[in-house]
C-alpha cells in the first residue's frame, strides 16, 4: 500500500510550471493526466500522484522550507536526465547527480522549481 495518494505543490504562474514539470517529469516516465483549468495540473504514470496547484485561498504560492518532493526514477540514467531537464527548464541546482550515503546504491539529484519548491530523483538499484 503506497503511504500518499497524491503530494501537491503551489505555483504562481500555472503556464510557466507546466512546461517545467512536462520536461522534467518525461525522464522519471511520469505524463500530465489532466489540467483543472486555470486551477493547475496533475501528473502520474497512470493515476493522479503529483499536482500543481495555484493555492485555493487566492494568496501567493511559497515553498516549505525544508520540505522536500522526491520522485522515483527508474535508473540512474533518468536521475541524470530529470536534473538536466530541471535546469534547462529554469530550475535552480540544489545537489548535483551521484551518490547518497545514506541508504546502499542511494543515488540522487536535487534542484528547485520555478516557485523555489525543492524537488529530487531518487534510484536505489546498483549501478
Amino acid at each position: 500500500m503506497a503511504m500518499f495518494t497524491h503530494v501537491t505543490v503551489g505555483t504562481n504562474d500555472l503556464a510557466k510550471a507546466r512546461s517545467f514539470y512536462d520536461n522534467v517529469l518525461a525522464p522519471l516516465g511520469y505524463k500530465r493526466l489532466t489540467d483543472l483549468g486555470d486551477n493547475g495540473s496533475i501528473w502520474g504514470v497512470s493515476a493522479p500522484e503529483f499536482f500543481v496547484l495555484k493555492p485555493a485561498n487566492g494568496k501567493p504560492a511559497t515553498f516549505a522550507n525544508g520540505g522536500t518532493i522526491s520522485f522515483q526514477a527508474p535508473n540512474r540514467t533518468a536521475v541524470a536526465a530529470f536534473h538536466k531537464a530541471a535546469l534547462a527548464a529554469g530550475g535552480v541546482d540544489e545537489g548535483a547527480v551521484g551518490p547518497r550515503g545514506w541508504a546502499p546504491n542511494a543515488y540522487a539529484g536535487y534542484a528547485r522549481d520555478l516557485d523555489g519548491n525543492k524537488i529530487a530523483a531518487y534510484c536505489f538499484t546498483a549501478e
